[in-house]
């Protein structure tokens, strides 16, 4: 099915039971102190809320989107889909291409419903408060350190009630604790 047209069908925001089962991606834009603008690419396991990375540049265009997923893929694995806006981005044949060889869905929001990638859009404004409105920055380098400290920050010291009050760190070795043991009990029956 190509782009355009699922980009109209509604893809309901279904709670992620395990890790690496849905992310999601967004971009923000934001600018330097001397009005250079900047984008930031936002990923995020749907699972455990946990902010996998916070891509800065000039711009960012599908390659970029791509190099970031292979880097996230050597330090989390892969999704198994990875719900998106219809940002030109994220639609492009190259970033489908490389979806569909990795086996991963794209799912795509509907035009002008960002709620239907709530997730992210939750994450895009924490991060937003956090990092952007926050500071001034002079250069991509002091925001890129700011984002990794943020990253870091976020995973480890930020509980979310729907949660129960959990971190995305604690939240994803509950999940990991969970799947070891539902694996052993497969293998135990077997």
């Amino acid at each position: 099915m190509c782009a355009a047209f699922r980009s109209h069908l509604k893809q309901p925001l279904v709670e992620a039971k395990t890790l690496n089962d849905a992310w999601s991606m967004d971009f923000l834009s934001d600018a330097l102190s001397y009005g250079r603008r900047v984008r930031i690419l936002i990923v995020m396991d749907d699972a455990n809320r946990e902010a996998l990375a916070a891509y800065v540049d000039y711009s960012i265009c599908a390659d970029k989107v791509i190099q970031v997923l292979q880097q996230l893929e050597l330090e989390k694995g892969l999704p198994l889909s990875i719900r998106t806006d219809n940002g030109p981005e994220f639609i492009s044949k190259k970033l489908a291409k490389w979806c569909e060889k990795k086996q991963i869905e794209q799912k795509f929001i509907q035009p002008r419903k960002p709620m239907q990638n709530g997730y992210n859009e939750r994450l895009n404004r924490t991060y937003r408060e956090d990092v952007l409105d926050a500071y001034f920055f002079d250069s991509l380098e002091q925001l890129r350190i700011l984002s990794d400290k943020w990253l870091d920050t976020y995973n480890s010291k930020h509980p979310h009630r729907s949660m129960k009050g959990l971190t995305p760190n604690q939240k994803r070795l509950l999940l990991t604790e969970n799947a070891m043991k539902k694996e052993e009990l497969i293998a135990n029956n077997l």
